[in-house]
């Protein structure tokens, strides 16, 4: 319990955190507007991060660096953080679902006049 209150204390300024991220003020504010993260504030309104803070702003570096946008970053946050949404996304579907949003997503694709996103996965099956 020490050890978690000792990792939310907010200790590093803006240019520390800075430092050890290799962010830039603005992304690390671009964040803080989308609620990504939370530093606490001085009597002075100057940000104050904490090691816990300091590890969300290097996970979403991460994640950013693999292709996910603020969007997505946002979802795994909202599941990591609420067990509730957890549940919702392991839902189960049958073959038979599956069959039919594959065969549906195919002839949208076939439509639109491009290749489906699961054709060229699914095209090493049927030759």
């Amino acid at each position: 319990m020490e050890k978690e209150w000792r990792r939310s204390m907010p200790l590093l300024s803006m240019n520390i955190v800075m430092q050890l991220t290799g962010l830039t003020a603005r992304q690390i504010r671009y964040y803080e507007e989308h609620e990504l993260v939370h530093p606490a504030r001085t009597e002075g309104k100057q940000r104050m991060f904490s090691l816990d803070d300091i590890d969300v702003l290097l996970e979403i570096k991460d994640m950013l660096s693999t292709g996910v946008n603020i969007a997505g970053i946002k979802q795994i946050f909202e599941m990591k953080n609420n067990p509730a949404a957890k549940k919702e996304v392991r839902q189960v579907i049958s073959d038979i679902q599956l069959r039919a949003i594959v065969k549906e997503e195919m002839q949208l694709a076939q439509r639109q006049q491009r290749a489906s996103l699961r054709q060229g996965d699914l095209s090493r099956f049927y030759r």
